[in-house]
């Protein structure tokens, strides 16, 4: 069955009634917290027993077989431009999973029984068709909603493939996702490596990714290649081999019952943290690594923790992607902050490590104890958790791999004839806005012109932390605070999550240039973004 039609009361508009007829209860969350007390810890369990886990690559329906009923060209735009070259099936459904083996089984959501989902992987200009299928039980225990709409975040794709939230369907529906793996304007310099997909239904993107709805998707083309061998002079030969020497990891935090199950407190309107560090779904796991170079790509996969991202012994790193864009060059770094959403790739040299050290672990010094938001300053290093614990072994290794000087180039954004406007991300009446207003899927905020450039100002009060995201399209950071942001820098590149600190002012240059229609910019906290902090705009063709 095709997606299903809307429903006729607007689920927002129901919970801004609840969180307006319950008062300061649910409004306030200090009182609330006085009056539920802090949540319970998670039941004890034993760090670094684990091996980390890669899911599998997600492959495609068999040559000369096609999806059931038919794709329908119309619905997409450009179709016959990006006539897909793969279909895949995708499905939403329950498992019992364990993140741990002193942990009891949870319920979860996942795509395909996986969490993390299966790994897209795919090449820059192939166009691919997948088809979502909603398998998840008409009844949802605990938190969470049988309702899905999934993002490809960062992904160039038109409104109707992008996932925007209130497309939901529920079980025993399907939705069709055109994604051209086209970079912005056919620039091959904006071709895309680190994206991910999750789930973004409205109200509910933080409890229904918290319960397992996300994975990797990454993208490779003939300069990132994913091939440290690529014989071709334009191939950057970077560490490659996925779940090998190229590894994605994903963190995230979560708590869980005296029973070791799962569990979320819906009426926490701050943002949730959890008492667990996950990578790749797993609670503290272990990584065996030989002395060589590695590529990890780190995203912050939420729900509302903030993490700056150090090893154990303070080794330093070559920086060379922010948000799936390469750099102009490298940037060598000790530690990369992050907020949800933001994606760091790294590559990381083992050989450099005297063969007395044989074990390192990956920290978060990022102080973050309410969903307020992270505090100033850093963690002492013996107070800061650890994640992921580094086995590395003994030997010297062959390394054919490399980090050139020059990645990509990065291409200015014109600046003539932009138009300026400013968005204020605040509270209003206990709820999160953007300019005093709560989301509304029935209104436009922005009208865009397609192809002209936009210069937006994101700016927050003190004491709260947002990370800003747009669909589709990356920006380039012009200012931040009042200071000009340089090219080559850890935030001069092409960027798609703008994090928002206490008192923070972002200048943000952007533009629209592929697709017509509707899009969304929201806080990347999901709790706030599921609590109205989300805005709507229209792309539309120059007159």
């Amino acid at each position: 069955m095709s997606s299903s039609s809307k429903l006729d009361v607007s689920r927002r508009s129901f919970v801004q009634l609840s969180a307006l007829s319950t008062g300061a209860f649910f409004i306030n969350t200090k009182y609330t917290k006085l009056l539920l007390g802090d949540a319970p810890a998670s039941p004890a369990t034993t760090p670094f027993i684990q091996a980390l886990t890669f899911p599998p690559v997600k492959q495609p329906l068999p040559a000369g077989m096609m999806l059931d009923p038919l794709p329908i060209p119309e619905a997409h735009q450009r179709y016959e431009e990006f006539v897909p070259t793969k279909y895949y099936e995708l499905t939403a459904r329950e498992v019992l999973k364990r993140p741990h083996p002193q942990l009891g089984l949870s319920r979860m959501s996942t795509y395909d029984g996986l969490s993390p989902g299966p790994l897209f992987v795919q090449k820059c200009y192939d166009p691919i068709m997948v088809r979502i299928k909603n398998e998840l039980p008409h009844e949802i225990q605990g938190f969470g909603s049988p309702e899905i709409i999934t993002h490809l975040h960062n992904g160039n794709s038109a409104p109707e493939s992008d996932g925007v939230p209130w497309e939901l369907y529920g079980p025993g529906y399907f939705k069709d996702h055109h994604y051209p793996n086209w970079p912005s304007n056919g620039n091959i310099n904006e071709c895309k490596g680190t994206l991910w997909y999750h789930d973004h239904c409205l109200d509910f993107t933080a409890q229904n990714t918290y319960r397992g709805l996300a994975g990797f998707y990454i993208l490779f083309d003939e300069v990132d290649s994913g091939n440290e061998t690529d014989p071709n002079p334009a191939a950057l030969r970077l560490p490659s081999g996925l779940g090998v020497y190229d590894i994605p990891l994903s963190f995230s935090d979560r708590r869980f019952n005296q029973n070791g199950v799962l569990t979320f407190d819906p009426m926490d309107l701050d943002g949730y943290l959890g008492d667990k560090y996950l990578v790749n779904g797993l609670v503290q796991p272990y990584f065996n690594v030989t002395r060589r170079k590695y590529r990890f790509r780190l995203l912050d996969g939420g729900p509302s923790r903030f993490y700056d991202f150090w090893f154990s012994n303070r080794m330093e790193f070559q920086y060379i992607a922010s948000d799936g864009n390469l750099l102009a060059h490298p940037i060598t770094v000790n530690h990369l902050t992050a907020g949800i959403g933001e994606r760091h790739d790294i590559v990381v040299d083992f050989s450099l490590l005297p063969e007395s050290t044989t074990e390192i672990y990956l920290v978060n010094r990022m102080e973050h104890a309410t969903g307020r938001g992270p505090k100033e300053g850093t963690l002492p290093m013996n107070q800061s958790p650890r994640m992921l614990k580094i086995n590395i072994l003994p030997g010297a290794v062959p390394d054919p791999s490399r980090v050139p000087q020059d990645l990509r180039v990065v291409e200015d954004i014109p600046l003539a004839n932009a138009v300026r406007k400013e968005w204020k991300w605040t509270r209003t009446n206990g709820m999160w806005s953007v300019n005093g207003r709560l989301f509304d899927e029935h209104r436009s905020d922005a009208t865009v012109v397609q192809g002209q450039t936009q210069i937006w100002t994101f700016s927050t009060p003190g004491g709260w932390a947002h990370p800003i995201h747009f669909h589709v399209e990356e920006g380039r950071l012009l200012r931040y605070n009042g200071v000009n942001v340089q090219p080559n820098s850890i935030l001069g590149g092409r960027k798609d999550v703008f994090s928002l600190y206490g008192g923070d002012e972002m200048t943000v240059a952007l533009r629209y240039r592929d697709w017509i229609g509707t899009y969304v910019m929201h806080c990347h906290n999901g709790v706030h973004e599921d609590h109205a902090m989300m805005i709507k705009f229209d792309v539309v063709a120059p007159s």
